[in-house]
């Protein structure tokens, strides 16, 4: 760290742990103090430009013009609960329902994924009278006490629920294609059995469609069916974690659970909705909806509010107009294939696994010396060194999570590619 770094750093990492106490983390050794985005790019406090190849959460791009605009004209004019009648949300749930398959067709608007996933857990054990859950091992679905319990990978300081049961991530890398789905579904229905052993009925499987906080576990598509048609028999629902697979992150499809040839019962969406703006929901079939709506009401007083679909209807805008699905399958496409170039040459990594502008890169440990993990918190520091900003996953944080704005360019993933080159070398 430079003398300037350092000076400028120092003051306020000790004014940030003042205020805002010590629960929070930060990326990276030398952590950075970011003041403005645009599109790809990040700009610290002294100027310097870093390519983001991280923050799915700005899905169109950093400040995208079209999202500030619409969130500027709605702000001065109205924002309000929805306890008033009012065509902005209306519109939107159209807008949105209609990248859905038709039986998904209503939706309840929050504030956040982690608000959402909550929701669709109250949701489902409405409508099954059923109580019980089954996560994948490394699962994050959110931090309310109901999601955090079913969020494995916040580590064993969060206690899983007692309604909880968890099943290994499926992998193909260690499986034939074809056994895949089989062996997953055998460990759901492994799942709903040891929960009735303790008397506890399933109320639903819940996966992120991409299996992201497990190092990416895209393929082969259609792999889930086995699991949903074992969470169905037993009488539960399928819920679809869209946070991290949605809004054409894929760029086949619109939505991740799109890749396994089914439809859930339920789906779950977060800030991607809003290109960060606090807007989330839940996708679902009007007949599980109504089994909440016979108990209780439901209100969000935020949730929903004029700015937050104008912002979310922006982003449906973007997405259709500048064409990024096909931006995502075609950029994927090639980022993933500079991966592979770079395993071909480079011992450290064991596995790349790639589904449209979602890239893991599993990195192994090194012969004599760093453990894998170690070696892949390096490379995302190398990373950072050279201005290209990266993340990890997996259970033992060994997988370097790439999963950039969608409106990443041919030219943004030969920097990376490039950067990772180098760091691979430094590590090394």
């Amino acid at each position: 760290m430079s003398a300037r770094d350092k000076g400028r750093a120092d003051p306020l990492l000790e004014r940030r742990a003042r205020l805002l106490g010590p629960a929070y983390r930060l990326f990276y050794s030398r952590p950075l103090h970011i003041v403005k985005g645009e599109g790809t790019r990040l700009y610290d406090a002294d100027g310097v430009e870093y390519l983001d190849a991280y923050n799915n959460v700005a899905c169109v791009g950093h400040c995208h013009p079209r999202v500030v605009e619409a969130l500027t004209r709605q702000a001065a004019t109205l924002n309000t609960h929805t306890r008033y009648l009012g065509t902005g949300i209306l519109d939107y749930a159209e807008q949105l329902l209609a990248t859905f398959p038709p039986p998904l067709d209503q939706v309840m608007l929050t504030c956040s994924g982690s608000e959402a996933n909550d929701l669709a857990c109250r949701l489902a054990c409405a409508a099954t009278g059923a109580s019980g859950f089954i996560v994948t091992g490394a699962a994050y679905h959110g931090v309310t006490a109901t999601v955090a319990a079913l969020s494995p990978s916040l580590g064993p300081g969060v206690a899983l629920s007692r309604c909880a049961r968890t099943v290994p991530a499926p992998s193909a890398r260690w499986q034939a294609s074809a056994e895949v789905g089989e062996r997953f579904g055998a460990s759901v229905r492994e799942a709903i059995a040891a929960l009735a052993a303790d008397g506890i009925r399933p109320a639903a499987l819940l996966v992120d469609t991409l299996f992201a906080s497990d190092g990416l576990r895209p393929d082969p598509p259609g792999f889930l069916g086995p699991a949903v048609a074992a969470i169905r028999d037993a009488g539960g629902l399928f819920i679809a974690d869209e946070v991290q697979a949605g809004f054409g992150r894929t760029g086949s499809e619109m939505w991740g659970f799109a890749r396994h040839g089914l439809i859930p019962d339920l789906v779950t969406l977060g800030k991607p909705m809003g290109n960060g703006h606090p807007i989330a929901g839940v996708v679902g079939r009007s007949s599980v909806l109504a089994a909440l709506a016979e108990r209780t009401r439901y209100f969000n007083t935020f949730g929903g509010n004029p700015v937050s679909c104008a912002v979310g209807a922006a982003v449906l805008d973007v997405i259709r107009d500048e064409g990024l699905l096909a931006n995502v399958l075609a950029v994927g496409a090639s980022l993933a294939a500079g991966l592979r170039t770079l395993q071909a040459r480079h011992q450290a990594i064991v596995d790349v696994r790639a589904a449209g502008l979602f890239a893991a890169v599993e990195i192994g440990a090194a012969p004599a010396g760093p453990s894998a993990s170690e070696r892949a918190r390096g490379l995302v520091d190398a990373l950072r060194d050279r201005r290209v900003l990266v993340g990890l996953s997996g259970p033992d944080d060994d997988v370097l999570k790439i999963r950039p704005p969608l409106v990443f360019t041919s030219a943004d993933a030969d920097i990376l590619l490039s950067a990772l080159d180098e760091a691979l070398i430094e590590v090394a």
